[in-house]
């Protein structure tokens, strides 16, 4: 997780209007607003770098209810279009979203259906695998 946080934060695009980050009260007012708990590891990930801007993916964001990004607003979305309601988004990527389940795997809901092949341990992870990739 450290290394994953720190590589993020020495490549984060400089931005003319800063994200911020959520404290936990926001966390606990966007589980009430989507009804469900998010997971400890995505928790920490909203924590900690849900503030950073880097490569071509944007993660869901908690801190402006105005952003295109804002986890309540995107989950909608997605439960709309068939995600799964029992998964939380955590991020929009041409069509596609990558989710977390309640035990904390991510994986990748395309073309109508979780693609199987397409899953990680934790959002770290995914962080690593995927965005970092982007």
């Amino acid at each position: 997780m450290e290394d994953v946080i720190e590589e993020l934060r020495e490549n984060a695009q400089q931005v003319a209007i800063p994200l911020d980050l959520p404290n936990e009260d926001d966390l606990i007012e966007i589980e009430e607003q989507i009804l469900l708990p998010i997971p400890y590891e995505f928790r920490e990930f909203l924590l900690q770098v849900s503030d950073v801007v880097y490569g071509s993916m944007e993660p869901v964001t908690i801190a402006d209810s105005h952003s295109h990004t804002y986890l309540p607003e995107v989950t909608a979305t997605a439960w709309d279009l068939g995600v799964p309601r029992d998964l939380i988004p955590i991020c929009e990527y041409n069509g596609d979203y990558y989710c977390v389940s309640a035990e904390g795997e991510v994986g990748l809901w395309s073309n109508g259906e979780l693609q199987e092949e397409e899953t990680w341990p934790t959002v770290w992870h995914w962080a690593k695998d995927v965005w970092l990739q982007s």
